[in-house]
C-alpha cells in the first residue's frame, strides 16, 4: 500500500500577527496540493491584550507563566482572534480549514508542566497524545486543520502549550499513517552559516554533519533545541524536517524548490 504523504507547517506569531506576511504565506500554503495542517502562536497579541486589560505579563526564559486571568486572553486571542483570522484567510484562498485546539476532537491530550524548582509555569500543557486518527479524517474530509497552540487534558482544562512542541507531536502522531514532512516557518532563510548573512543557508543537516557545526559553534544557543527536537521527531518516524522563511513558501508552492535547510537522519 502507498503511503500518502503529509506536510506539516508552524508558523510563529511573527507571521500571524504581520498582514503582509501572513497573507503572503497563506497564499502560497494554499496552493500546496499534498495533504496539509498548520499550526499557529500569536503570543504578542496575547501580550498586547494582557496589558490593555491590566494583567501582568510574566515570561521565564521566554516562557509564559500563564495564570487564570492569562488564560482566558490566551483563549481569547489564539484560539479565537489569530485562529478564526488565520482560517477566513484561509477560506478566501479556496482553502478549506478548519480551525481548532486539542480539545476539538480529542486530538490533542496534555498535563499541567509540573512544578519543578519552585517554578509552577500556572496552566502550561506538555503534550501526552495526539489522535491521530480524528485528525486523518479531518483530512479525508477535504478539510485543513489548523490547530491554535493550545492542548486540554480531558478533564475541562485547557492549556497553553508551545506550537513547535505541538507542531513536533502532530507530525509524529499523524507518521503512523502518512509520510511526514515537518515544516518550521519563521523570519530567517534558515540555519546560516553566519547569522549576519541571511544567504548563508546550509541546505542540509545530518547526524553526521550535526556535531561538526556544532563543535564550529555554527550552530550554537537557540537554534540547538530546535534541531535537537528535529532530530527526535525524524527518529519518532517523521521523514524530514524543514527550517524555513515563511516568505519562501511561494517558491516551494510553484515547482517544489529546495528553500531553507532540510534535516534528515
Amino acid at each position: 500500500m502507498v503511503r500518502r504523504s503529509l506536510q506539516v507547517f508552524k508558523i510563529g506569531g511573527k507571521v500571524v500577527e504581520d498582514e503582509a506576511q501572513l497573507t503572503v504565506f497563506l497564499e502560497a500554503f494554499s496552493r500546496l496540493s499534498k495533504p496539509k495542517i498548520l499550526i499557529h502562536g500569536g503570543g504578542k497579541w496575547v501580550s498586547e491584550m494582557c496589558r490593555k486589560l491590566g494583567i501582568e505579563v510574566k515570561m521565564v526564559d521566554g516562557r509564559r507563566i500563564t495564570d487564570a486571568p492569562t488564560l482566558e486572553v490566551v483563549k481569547m486571542m489564539l484560539a479565537g482572534v489569530a485562529n478564526k483570522n488565520v482560517v477566513s484567510k484561509l477560506q478566501g484562498f479556496g482553502c478549506n480549514a478548519v480551525g481548532l485546539t486539542g480539545a476539538d476532537g480529542n486530538t490533542i491530550l496534555a498535563k499541567k508542566r509540573p512544578v519543578k524548582n519552585g517554578m509552577d509555569f500556572g496552566f502550561v500543557g506538555d503534550v501526552k497524545k495526539v489522535d491521530g486518527r480524528v485528525i486523518r479524517n479531518l483530512i479525508d474530509a477535504g478539510l485543513v486543520p489548523v490547530f491554535a497552540a493550545m492542548t486540554h487534558d480531558g478533564q475541562g482544562n485547557l492549556f497553553n502549550t508551545n506550537a513547535d512542541t505541538i507542531a513536533s507531536a502532530v507530525a509524529v502522531g499523524m507518521s503512523a499513517e502518512f509520510d511526514v514532512e515537518l515544516n518550521y516557518c519563521f523570519e530567517l532563510n534558515g540555519v546560516l552559516k553566519d547569522i549576519k548573512d541571511p544567504l548563508s543557508v546550509i541546505s542540509d543537516i545530518t547526524e553526521t554533519t550535526y556535531p561538526k557545526l556544532k563543535h564550529q559553534g555554527i550552530i550554537n544557543s537557540g537554534m540547538i533545541p530546535k534541531i535537537g527536537n528535529a532530530f527526535d521527531a525524524l527518529k519518532a518516524g517523521v521523514k524530514a524536517v524543514r527550517i524555513m522563511n515563511s516568505q519562501h513558501l511561494p517558491k516551494l508552492a510553484e515547482g517544489g524548490e529546495e528553500v531553507g535547510t532540510v534535516i534528515r537522519k
